[in-house]
Formats: structure tokens, C-alpha cells, sequence
């Protein structure tokens, strides 16, 4: 264990060394970004070291892997966001424990999520995921909505009791016209944001960037950045 939590602590600081570099090139406070490890496949021990760490926020993408994992670290003081994609018949579970859905992509994902946090009298904060790469009424390859539908999504969950609308989120996309250019890829994305938070000052969460571009995430204006493999190690094979 205590190797582990070496492990850790020293990517934890070479994260977090990279996260303060890039505010500073961009004039940006490190307070402005928050840290969000996305702990998938890793088991509750690790998630419990972090904690250890001051790591505050975490993040999942299979409610299997989820729900057990946020039941064994039920009594520490973490916020759990789910970012991965959400069939309507996890919902349930999931919003017994995550504070924010970062993955809301569809009306009927709102609908459901929305009578899920009614009956467990929970608040949902969610983020319109925004996929670059998809066509006016299409999905992206990697989940979210068209960026023609953000407007439509964002009033059914300002209308849907029990959810928070909390901002956007985006992948950087594999194909289309952003494949390859992050940076370009989250500078639009930011212009979406900033459109929202025209209309809706509260949302103003903007999670972009992973292990690869945080920096360009923090540099084009991300509020949360999700970090997996640079903290935790090369994922193990599954199965």
C-alpha cells in the first residue's frame, strides 16, 4: 500500500505541476481549474489513497464499476461525476451517487435522470456533453449532442425538477474537422460556453481535456479537467 500511495503522490505532484504551469501561461489562477481523476477500472483502495492525497473529485464511466466503488468510499467527503456514456436504464443508479452527470446528451436521458433524482430527493448537476464531430441531429462517435442542440438540452434541464444545469462538456474529437486540433476543438467549445453562460450564469463549468491536453484544455478556458492515466498508471486490460 505504501508503494501505491508513493506511486500516486509522485504522479499526483507531476499532474498538478502540469495543471499550475498551464494556468500561468494562460494568466489563469490554479484555483480556476479543478482536478477531476477519473478512476475507472481502478479499485476502491486507490480511490481512498487519493483522498489521502486532497483529492476531492472524482469521476466514473460505468455505473458497475460506480456504484460499488462510491458504496465502499461512501464516508469520505469526494464528488463523484459520471463522464461516461448513460443508458436510461442506469439512471437510477447512478444518481444515488453522482453529484454530477457530465454525459446528458439527450431528451430522454433529461427525463429520466430527472425523475431518478426526484425519487432518491437528490439534486443532479449536469453537463451538456457537446460532440465537435457530429452533424445538426446526430450523436457523436463518442457520445453528446450535436452543438445545434445545446440550446434545446439545456432548456429541458433548466424545466426538469431535480437537475442542476451546471455547464458543458466535450471529447476531443477522433474524426471531423477538429480530429488532431485540440486546442481548436476546445476554443470552440468555450464559445458554446460562453453562449450558455450568457443566458444562464450559473452554468459555468466547463470540463475539457484529458491525460494528453489538459494543457490545451486550461489554456483555451476549461474549469475541470479529467485526468485518469497520467495519475493512476496505464489502465490493466480488461477481461
Amino acid at each position: 500500500m505504501t508503494d501505491r500511495k508513493d506511486q500516486l503522490a509522485a504522479n499526483l505532484a507531476q499532474v498538478e505541476e502540469r495543471i499550475s504551469s498551464a494556468c500561468a501561461a494562460a494568466g489563469r489562477g490554479r484555483e480556476d481549474v479543478t482536478l477531476v481523476v477519473v478512476t475507472k477500472t481502478y479499485p476502491a483502495s486507490d480511490v481512498r489513497i487519493l483522498h489521502e492525497l486532497g483529492v476531492r473529485h472524482v469521476a466514473e464511466n460505468r455505473d458497475q464499476d460506480a456504484a460499488p466503488k462510491a458504496t465502499a468510499c461512501a464516508d469520505l467527503s469526494l464528488t463523484w461525476h459520471f463522464v461516461g456514456q448513460l443508458q436510461t436504464n442506469k439512471v437510477r443508479s447512478v444518481t444515488s451517487y453522482a453529484d454530477v452527470v457530465q454525459s446528458v446528451d439527450r431528451a430522454k436521458l433529461v427525463t429520466a435522470l430527472s425523475a431518478a433524482a426526484v425519487r432518491a430527493e437528490r439534486e443532479t448537476g449536469c453537463l451538456i456533453q457537446v460532440a465537435l464531430d457530429a452533424e445538426s441531429g446526430e450523436r457523436g462517435e463518442r457520445g453528446g449532442v450535436a452543438p445545434d442542440g445545446i440550446e434545446e438540452l439545456a432548456a429541458a434541464v433548466d424545466a426538469a425538477p431535480g437537475l442542476r444545469l451546471d455547464g458543458l462538456m466535450t471529447v476531443a474529437p477522433l474524426s471531423g474537422p477538429f480530429a488532431g486540433r485540440q486546442r481548436a476543438a476546445f476554443d470552440r467549445l468555450m464559445e458554446y460556453a460562453s453562449r450558455l453562460r450568457a443566458e444562464r450564469p450559473a452554468a459555468n463549468m466547463v470540463s475539457a481535456g484529458m491525460s494528453g491536453d489538459l494543457e490545451d484544455a486550461v489554456a483555451a478556458g476549461a474549469t475541470h479537467v479529467r485526468v485518469g492515466t497520467a495519475v493512476l498508471g496505464d489502465r490493466p486490460r480488461l477481461g
